[in-house]
Parts: structure tokens; C-alpha cells; sequence
């Protein structure tokens, strides 16, 4: 998979992008990751890449030719699918990250100010995400968030592939507890289930913690 990010801020991205599962994602070549400042692709003289709106009101719009001469570049005879990090986005999930996993170029823009010229959506976007109903800086975050989601989810990413089935949201549930040594620890112990080598007891142990849990922290799971 390669993942485009088009920001005016990409030295945002190289602590997050050099640690961790995603250093080494890009290390074994499972994923590449490029980071393009929009500034390289303004023809204005002070590289501006945003204006006042029409209509008035407060605030700056990203320009549409930053935008449109980046993406014709990024591209070039690749198809990819272009999505925009927006709060007016469909709420990311794990059903859609899924989806979105299945192609092999993504461009992620990262909106800023009042947010992209419409044309920008209109003619370039496939579509847009928000990571939650609450309003952000930029969209830098949340493209991050969007990466870390998507490279997870690349064979061979992972050590343990199965770790990918019982994470919570898989099954639409959230997760059931963990426990590890020491089995006692001041004074409480883990459950005796989980010590006692009996992998159906322990399965549907999980199984109903893992709905107790649901329907105590996140109820509206139940519902969907």
C-alpha cells in the first residue's frame, strides 16, 4: 500500500511516522508513506495557499490550484482514491477503515482553516472523513489517526495476525479484560478461569465480559 499525505505542516508527521509499528511497517516495505508540503505546489510568490471567502465571514479557504496541481503530480498514471480529513466526513470506523484497506494508493488531504475551496471536494475527493464531532486545529491528526488504522491492518504488519480478530470493534463489541503476571497482585487475583487451561470456559468467559463491558462503557454498540 502507499499512502499520499497533503499538508502545510509535514514536519508534523515525521515523530509519529518514525516509531513504532509504522517505522517498522515502512522498513519491511509493507507500506510507503510520503508526506508532501502543499506550499511546493502554490504558484503564488509568497507561497500562500489560502484565501479570504466569497460571501464574507471569518476565516482563510484553502486554495483550489495548491490542491489540484498536487494531486495531478501525486497520482501521475495511478488510480487512487482521495480522501479529505474534514469534520463534515462520514465518523471513521472499523468497518470503514476495512474498506478503505483494500486500496493499494490513497491521498489524504489535510484540510485546514475554514477547510478546502468545494470544487477541491467536488472534482478531487472520493470521500471524507471526520475522526469524531469535535473540531481540531487541522487535519494533520487525524490523517495520523487514519495511517496508524490502516497499516495495522497490512498483512505481515503485524506479529500475531490473530491479535487483529479479538480487538475491540472487530466483532462490534468491545474487548473482554486482560490480566498477565503476576496472577496476585496486592491482593487481587485474576479470575480463575483464565489460569485454569480450559480454552472453552475461557472463550465463553470472554465472551460475556466482553458484552458486560459493552453494555457498561459503550451501549450504543448494542444497538448498531
Amino acid at each position: 500500500m502507499r499512502i499520499d499525505i497533503i499538508t502545510i505542516f509535514p514536519k508534523m508527521f515525521k515523530p509519529i511516522l518514525s516509531e513504532s509499528i509504522l517505522k517498522r511497517a515502512q522498513e519491511k516495505r509493507k507500506v510507503e508513506i510520503r508526506v508532501h508540503d502543499l506550499r511546493d505546489h502554490s504558484l503564488d510568490k509568497h507561497k500562500k495557499v489560502d484565501d479570504r471567502p466569497f460571501g464574507g465571514g471569518p476565516g482563510m479557504v484553502m486554495t483550489p490550484q495548491p490542491l489540484f496541481d498536487a494531486i495531478k503530480e501525486i497520482k501521475g498514471r495511478r488510480k487512487a482514491h482521495v480522501v479529505y480529513m474534514c469534520p463534515t466526513g462520514t465518523r471513521l470506523s472499523q468497518p470503514g477503515v476495512k474498506k478503505l484497506a483494500k486500496y493499494k494508493n490513497i491521498i489524504i488531504i489535510c484540510g485546514h482553516y475554514e477547510g478546502v475551496d468545494e470544487r477541491v471536494c467536488e472534482q478531487l475527493v472520493n470521500e471524507r472523513i471526520s475522526i469524531g464531532d469535535y473540531i481540531l486545529t487541522g487535519g494533520e491528526i487525524p490523517a495520523m489517526v487514519l495511517v496508524d488504522c490502516l497499516t495495522r491492518l497490512i498483512p505481515g504488519v503485524l506479529g500475531k495476525e490473530e491479535s487483529l480478530v479479538d480487538e475491540s470493534f472487530e466483532s462490534g463489541l468491545l474487548e473482554y479484560p486482560h490480566y498477565t503476571r503476576p496472577a496476585k497482585y496486592r491482593g487481587l487475583a485474576v479470575p480463575d478461569v483464565l489460569l485454569s487451561g480450559n480454552h472453552h470456559d475461557i472463550e465463553v468467559w470472554r465472551k460475556k465480559k466482553a458484552l458486560a463491558k459493552t453494555k457498561k462503557y459503550r451501549p450504543d454498540l448494542l444497538d448498531q
